[in-house]
């Protein structure tokens, strides 16, 4: 049997793999369908601007949960509340944009600029599968830093510094799209919750950071 054990586990190893890719990007194209859905019932019943307070109670209270029950049914019922929530902050922001000249314009190019970005890094991780682990722990003080600057940017109205935190989450949030990709990919990451949570949140913030520099340059932000 000791010959056959090489031969075994890797199999076996690739098979996990491929399961986690799959249940992976299957979550997060139905989260990302349900927060762009509950972002345009927030649109067309023209809901309320939403604190940012509100919004980082709101996101990482959920997110709370969705870490402490990830390894169980109830896991993915807070992935959805948590994407849709965040699609119900996100219609009021859209709907000052689409009232501008060009804002369905800029919100498309956002948003197709997303798509191309996120789809490319990830079929480079996938099909490289290279190791990227080691970009973890600066991005991980790079979201941070950029975090605290965002905040200080809305409480001190600091538009310069704001529009620097946007360009900073467009190359950060690629990061993370590439290393998170890697992670599942090379066995890093093996729960596929937490993985569409944190490929989730890095699209939000790619469009949102996109869209912000795209309405900055046109003159409509």
């Amino acid at each position: 049997m000791e010959h056959i054990e090489p031969l075994v586990h890797p199999q076996v190893q690739t098979l996990a793999t491929n399961r986690l890719i799959r249940n992976t990007y299957t979550l997060l194209a139905l989260t990302l369908a349900f927060s762009a859905m509950m972002a345009g019932v927030s649109i067309l019943f023209r809901f309320p601007f939403i604190s940012p307070w509100v919004t980082l109670l709101g996101y990482f209270g959920l997110l709370f949960l969705t870490t402490k029950f990830r390894n169980s049914g109830m896991g993915i019922v807070c992935v959805f509340a948590l994407t849709g929530f965040m699609g119900l902050t996100l219609g009021p922001i859209l709907s000052l944009y689409l009232a501008t000249a060009h804002g369905s314009q800029l919100v498309m190019q956002a948003l197709g600029a997303t798509a191309v970005i996120f789809f490319a890094l990830s079929a480079y991780a996938l099909v490289t599968r290279k190791d990227f682990s080691f970009m973890g722990g600066f991005l991980c003080v790079g979201v941070l830093v950029a975090f605290l600057a965002g905040l200080a940017a809305f409480v001190f109205n600091m538009p310069t510094l704001s529009l620097a935190v946007s360009a900073a989450f467009v190359l950060l949030s690629s990061g993370i799209i590439l290393w998170q990709t890697s992670e599942i990919v090379n066995g890093g990451e093996t729960n596929y919750i937490m993985a569409t949570v944190t490929l989730y949140v890095q699209v939000y913030n790619l469009f949102m950071s996109l869209l912000h520099l795209l309405g900055v340059f046109s003159g409509d932000d």
